[in-house]
């Protein structure tokens, strides 16, 4: 019975000792790829500032071909909308809207990934001689929830992997169409 006591008395503290931890840990998760491609940010800003173009280059819709997709609003620019719904988890559901555009230079977008919470995405775009480097980020802040702070120490293996592919198949797609 002492036994029992113990093992109960371990789990409780280290289950303390995750929970008060996790509020040691960054609030924010943050991922940020970024690639030089050899255009000038007028031939790049059109596949960032509509959604509709990303599916041309997204490392995503390759995951789950059948994923439902639906737009709302303007073809471009604030206010363009993605819902997608997927039974594949690492596709997922949610939505997807364009809340600031400057042209040639930036795109900010808000996630909502329902239940799993939500985040911002952006594009910068930074002139480089005749070329153009192309930053892709990512931030969610985390509140509270210990859970979602540890889970945030992962996100930048989760998602980093995939911001690269995404920022390569887009150099590759306006280097080969350019």
């Amino acid at each position: 019975m002492k036994a029992i006591k113990r093992i109960f008395a371990a789990l409780v503290i280290l289950l303390l000792v995750l929970v008060v931890g996790s509020y040691l840990l960054p609030g924010k998760a943050e991922v940020s790829r970024d690639i030089t491609i050899d255009a000038p940010a007028e031939a790049i800003f059109p596949y960032v500032n509509s959604i509709q173009e990303t599916e041309q280059w997204s490392p995503w819709l390759s995951r789950d071909p059948e994923t439902q997709l639906s737009y709302s609003g303007p073809e471009a620019g604030v206010g363009n909308t993605l819902n997608w719904a997927s039974d594949n988890p690492q596709v997922g559901t949610g939505s997807q809207q364009i809340i600031e555009s400057v042209e040639n230079q930036q795109v900010r977008t808000a996630l909502d990934f329902g239940p799993m919470g939500t985040a911002t995405a952006s594009f910068i775009l930074e002139a480089e001689g005749g070329a153009t480097k192309v930053i892709w980020g990512f931030e969610s802040d985390l509140g509270l929830n210990p859970m979602s702070r540890w889970m945030g120490l992962m996100m930048d293996k989760w998602v980093g992997g995939d911001y690269e592919r995404g920022l390569i198949n887009l150099k590759a797609l306006i280097e080969n169409h350019g």
